[in-house]
């Protein structure tokens, strides 16, 4: 009697360790979409049945869920106060705890994809990490303060289109890890998938990573997955050139690729010991054939395309929902809502289900269930087998209009509860006559670094990037690692630069010289092994250019998303900025001068725009997230922010003339939260007109941004004496 009442503690303690689990990233604590918890809902209504709560919120990803709390992503708003929505609710009755609103700015992502990135959190610290779809990356505690931000678009050439698929951030040990399309500055200038790994506490660049080659979509969402693998921890997906790659965790080394698609990959891939199982919906590499599912051999090394494959399944369009494996089963849901569950080891259709006609949401297993959303607003609970599936129930939510409410996310498991997101609300399932219990918040501590062995095979220097003033210092360190990616020393180095003119002690402090902008590479060697640090340096305004002592076909290094594309050349026997079209790819870009978080300041340049038979470019200047653009084809100048949506927009009629320099000013003051944004342009040969030529309010303005240049060059611009001023308070 004894040991029984024993082992029926055992359970009930081992039961309430799974009841109360936490889900803190898209895909759950093992990034697979399995819970293991018991006691779930079979069946809800939105009439009450199970339903325990659901709050006000429009979202379109997977909540995550951490420390009794629910932290979401979305939209808000109605016009001009449209905006980013990140919330955090109480699990256990939907109260709204805090809030926070972001403006959406560098971005053509319409309103009903804001918020596509899932949140994650960080169950060492509690923070929430925020990717949103202007590239703005955040950093949260609890408490829904900021503790640290990039401006991904101005810093590092975030690229952002009218597709809006966003990737999700991926906390693990002391990083979080973020792929993005980025077109930077330096060697990061073309266009290329990047993964960039930040320091989870400070933001600091640990390491950037790129694997693979042009991408094929410049907007992607394949978040990836972590797994250690024969002694190797590695980060696992999909990219924007069509392949799946593993890194090394901790140095992003390329441990091995696999080329599937000829578009960009939007799943993340399910991975079960050795294997890695991975889909799209696209042309396939090797034949003219519309999607693929593939069993991946994932213990080899560089390019496994034609000697990785294990199984394939073919003709199977599987493009957006991530695939999910448990107990020796593959389940995918394809761009049609056709559930699949494949024999995990030798890929045989074990059997399908239709669940609607839109498959977006990732399928999530737990308590012999799966629990999966059909984006017409249906939402399935159904109980799988090798045999065949049972649907236990199927809802369907509208909004208040009578139209389906729209599900992209998927369901988190936590607390013995079901939660998602809809266009229509925050949903929390589960059993009303249950006790709510949530376990204290694990006192873990820093996490462990892991130990290596063996001989240094690389080393990483940090931080990878940095913008800085002159007058500030930088402290470099360098770490070792032996072959599988593990830590093994953090020691001195000797140090070389090139481009700079600075100093660097054998401490690694750096110092900048002089007060001019620069950018450059910092190379540390320890033994045989070299790497390197980008760092750029921008001084206080004021700034001035008038690009004479540029050679020509180049750009300022120090400039964001200049490289090629905006190249120096010699006009009317001065050296200016230009433009040109390009033969493939977008007209469109920007171009960001200096660091994010620059306020109360006035840009002004020169700019010339050529005609070709009737065709005129747009051009114009960028302060604080606000465009001013002399719209050639419609003769008329603009000021905006958020280009797809207009948030803030106004509109002149405006006739101006090709080959014919104008002078353009734009300028932003506040008056509390309020932005009063004035643009000005004016022939060159004139004196500059007292009036501003076009004022706009803007009742949640955007308080900080980097100055710079737009351009869509369907014929040829050119930009020159360019300058940035402090605004006169």
């Amino acid at each position: 009697m004894r040991r029984l009442s024993i082992g029926i503690c055992i359970f009930f303690f081992l039961a309430s360790l799974s009841f109360s689990a936490d889900w803190p990233g898209w895909r759950g604590p093992n990034h697979d979409g399995v819970s293991p918890e018991t006691g779930l809902v079979s069946q809800w209504s939105i009439q009450g049945e199970n339903l325990i709560w659901k709050a006000e919120f429009i979202g379109r990803s997977t909540p995550v869920v951490l420390n009794g709390r629910v932290y979401v992503i979305g939209r808000t708003g109605e016009g001009i106060t449209r905006q980013e929505h990140v919330a955090c609710f109480d699990a256990s009755n939907g109260k709204l705890i805090w809030e926070r609103k972001f403006n959406v700015y560098h971005s053509t992502v319409p309103f009903n994809r804001v918020g596509w990135a899932s949140l994650a959190a960080d169950p060492e610290t509690g923070n929430i990490y925020a990717h949103g779809v202007g590239g703005l990356f955040l950093c949260l505690d609890r408490d829904g303060k900021t503790v640290w931000q990039h401006s991904l678009t101005e810093e590092f050439g975030h690229i952002s289109g009218f597709g809006g698929r966003t990737d999700t951030p991926v906390v693990d040990e002391n990083q979080v890890i973020l792929g993005f399309v980025s077109s930077g500055w330096g060697e990061q200038g073309a266009p290329r998938h990047r993964y960039f790994s930040f320091d989870k506490k400070t933001g600091v660049v640990l390491w950037v990573s790129t694997p693979g080659g042009a991408p094929y979509d410049l907007n992607v969402q394949p978040t990836p997955v972590v797994v250690t693998m024969n002694g190797t921890r590695m980060l696992i997906g999909g990219n924007a050139d069509g392949g799946i790659y593993a890194l090394k965790i901790h140095t992003g080394e390329k441990v091995w690729s696999f080329q599937l698609s000829k578009r960009g990959i939007n799943t993340s891939v399910a991975v079960g010991g050795t294997k890695v199982y991975a889909a799209h919906s696209e042309e396939n590499m090797d034949e003219a054939s519309q999607g693929r599912v593939v069993c991946i051999d994932g213990t080899g090394t560089g390019d496994i395309t034609k000697t990785g494959e294990i199984w394939r399944a073919d003709k199977i369009g599987v493009g957006f929902s991530s695939p999910l494996l448990h107990d020796g089963i593959l389940y995918a849901v394809d761009n049609s809502a056709v559930l699949y569950a494949f024999d995990a080891a030798g890929g045989q259709t074990l059997w399908q289900q239709h669940l609607g006609t839109v498959g977006k949401g990732s399928p999530v297993w737990a308590d012999g269930k799966l629990y999966v959303a059909e984006v017409n607003g249906n939402f399935h609970i159904v109980q799988p087998s090798r045999e065949g599936v049972k649907v236990l129930d199927t809802e369907k939510i509208n909004v208040p209009a009578g139209r389906y409410a729209e599900i992209y996310g998927s369901p988190a498991i936590a607390y013995g509860c079901v939660y998602f997101t809809t266009e229509e609300g925050l949903y929390c399932l589960g059993n009303k006559k249950a006790k709510f219990k949530v376990s204290a918040p694990a006192k873990t501590g820093p996490v462990p670094s892991s130990s290596g062995k063996g001989a240094p095979a690389s080393a990483l220097a940090i931080p990878a990037e940095v913008l800085i003033k002159p007058g500030d210092s930088v402290t470099y360190h360098v770490k070792t690692f032996d072959a599988s990616g593990q830590f093994l020393t953090e020691g001195p180095a000797t140090w070389t630069m090139a481009g700079l003119k600075a100093t660097i002690d054998s401490n690694g402090i750096f110092k900048p010289e002089g007060n001019n902008s620069q950018a450059g590479v910092i190379t540390a060697q320890v033994g045989e092994l070299k790497t390197t640090a980008r760092v750029r340096i921008i001084p206080d305004l004021p700034w001035s250019q008038d690009f004479e002592t540029f050679e020509e076909g180049k750009s300022p290094a120090y400039w964001v998303g200049a490289g090629r594309k905006f190249p120096v050349k010699t006009k009317d026997g001065n050296k200016v900025l230009a433009k040109p079209p390009v033969e493939t790819g977008l007209q469109t870009a920007d171009v960001f001068m200096g660091p994010p978080n620059l306020s109360h300041y006035t840009i002004q340049a020169d700019i010339m725009g050529t005609k070709d038979k009737r065709r005129m470019p747009d051009a114009g200047l960028i302060a604080n997230g606000y465009t001013l653009d002399l719209m050639g084809g419609h003769q008329r100048l603009q000021i905006r922010s958020w280009a797809s949506m207009l948030r803030v927009e106004k509109t002149i009629d405006f006739p101006w003339q090709p080959d014919i320099w104008y002078t353009m000013k734009l300028k932003v003051d506040f008056e509390g939260d309020k932005a009063i944004v004035k643009g000005k342009v004016w022939p060159k040969t004139d004196a500059e007109p007292e009036a501003w030529t076009i004022t706009v309010e803007d009742p949640i303005g955007i308080k900080e941004g980097s100055p710079g240049f737009y351009g869509n060059s369907v014929t040829e611009i050119y930009y020159d004496n360019f300058k940035v001023t402090k605004s006169e308070s």
